[in-house]
């Protein structure tokens, strides 16, 4: 239970600071995405179950509050978790390469589908020009975030794993 509660206070956490924060420190209109370093990150630490649970959750809540289309977010997000989940079994404690690499993968993927769907639908070929102003600089912004919210995160799952004498397998 003590997870569960940890784990939405979390998402509001990130939704409220993706809102607020992000928008004060945006550079050129240009924001970091904390939701998929939230999302990132716990798919990696717990696996693919927890990954997917917690993007579906995200990308709803991310829907409902600031989108006009309920659901895109949430099969993205979900997607991104779940495959993240994947290297679960590679997931070293003290290695930050992972992590670095898999939000910027992420990252990277949830800009390119955002693209497809939101502009090259609607006619807008501009990829490049998007890419290089748009995606490219949203991962780099993201990757420095990574490098002080990982290991918070990081630490909350070691905190929630001891408290809950399962080890880290056991999430939901």
């Amino acid at each position: 239970m003590k997870r569960k509660i940890t784990m939405a206070a979390l998402i509001l956490l990130f939704l409220i600071l993706q809102s607020t924060l992000c928008e004060k420190i945006s550079v050129a209109s240009i924001k970091p995405n904390l939701l998929i370093i939230l999302i990132v990150s716990f798919g990696l630490m717990r696996g693919r179950r927890s990954g997917m649970l917690i993007g579906f959750f995200c990308g709803l809540f991310s829907d409902i509050f600031f989108e006009s289309i309920i659901g895109f977010n949430a099969i993205i997000y979900m997607w991104v978790g779940y495959l993240s989940g994947y290297f679960y079994r590679i997931f070293y404690d003290d290695d930050i390469k992972t992590p670095l690499f898999l939000i910027s993968i992420s990252d990277l993927a949830y800009g390119v589908i955002h693209y497809c769907f939101r502009f090259l639908l609607r006619g807008r070929i501009q990829f490049f020009t998007y890419l290089g102003r748009v995606i490219l600089p949203e991962v780099f912004y993201t990757l420095i975030l990574t490098i002080v919210c990982y290991r918070i995160l990081y630490l909350i799952n070691r905190w929630l794993s001891l408290s809950d004498n399962r080890g880290v397998d056991g999430f939901v």
